[in-house]
């Protein structure tokens, strides 16, 4: 994909985005902090940091975060939110071009965002710019697909509505994770989480999504049609839930 779309296909969505993004469950913190010896002192770069729900975890535990982020509108949405935090840093930046000194960081984190990366130029970066011995986390939630009624069919809107959903399945980065790591030793762990919403927060979740056809988009409105239907069909008590395996790998890069 080009760099271009992969960076701009998130600006009109960023309203969406904020209100209806999976956040983190807390285990993934526990496990940097337990198995990685992440330390509130130590100075995170966190690549891709959107309008910043993975940074916030970090900054809540006291670390210096370097938030990287190559869209305009995400990185402003991010400042905003995230003004409270004084050891907070906004960088335009990309994966392969942070612009953050050499050695300078002592964890590089990516949420939600390592398939939109090149792996060998990204790896390269991030190398430059860790301490020796320092630590990479990449971490993703991946919707679970079957477990439901209401999450086959939403399944289905997306294969049949999305305008380039199978080709950015975050599966396709889960099974080359290694690419980023190699020849370097890594470590997976897996975490459950679930979001339950009403129509409003359903409807916003797949707006928020880079894939979703937009309301200038011939889809969009019959989409929009077919995902009340499987809401009215399968809600419990006006709610349906999304459920999430969070998938966090880690290692320190050679």
């Amino acid at each position: 994909m080009p760099a271009s779309n992969a960076t701009s296909r998130f600006s009109d969505r960023v309203e969406n985005y904020v209100r209806y993004r999976p956040g983190y469950p807390p285990e993934v913190l526990q496990a940097l902090q337990a198995e990685c010896g992440l330390l509130p002192s130590h100075v995170v770069a966190d690549i891709a940091s959107g309008t910043g729900i993975w940074t916030r975890r970090l900054l809540e535990n006291s670390n210096p975060v370097f938030g990287v982020e190559p869209n305009a509108e995400m990185r402003l949405a991010g400042e905003r939110l995230l003004a409270a935090f004084p050891n907070f840093t906004s960088i335009a930046g990309t994966a392969e071009a942070t612009t953050l000194s050499d050695h300078s960081v002592d964890f590089v984190t990516a949420a939600q965002a390592a398939h939109w990366f090149d792996r060998k130029e990204s790896r390269s970066e991030f190398v430059r710019i860790l301490k020796l011995g320092g630590w990479l986390a990449l971490l993703w939630n991946e919707r679970v697909t079957d477990s439901t009624k209401f999450l086959r069919d939403y399944e289905q809107l997306l294969l049949t509505y999305g305008t380039d959903y199978q080709d950015i399945r975050h599966e396709h980065t889960t099974d080359e994770v290694n690419e980023f790591f190699d020849p370097a030793p890594f470590q997976e762990r897996v975490f459950e989480m679930r979001q339950e919403f009403d129509y409003a927060g359903i409807e916003g979740r797949l707006l928020s999504s880079s894939y979703a056809p937009g309301p200038e988009h011939p889809q969009h409105a019959p989409m929009l049609r077919e995902l009340r239907r499987i809401f009215d069909s399968c809600a419990v008590n006006g709610r349906a839930a999304f459920d999430y395996k969070t998938r966090l790998y880690f290692g320190r890069l050679s």
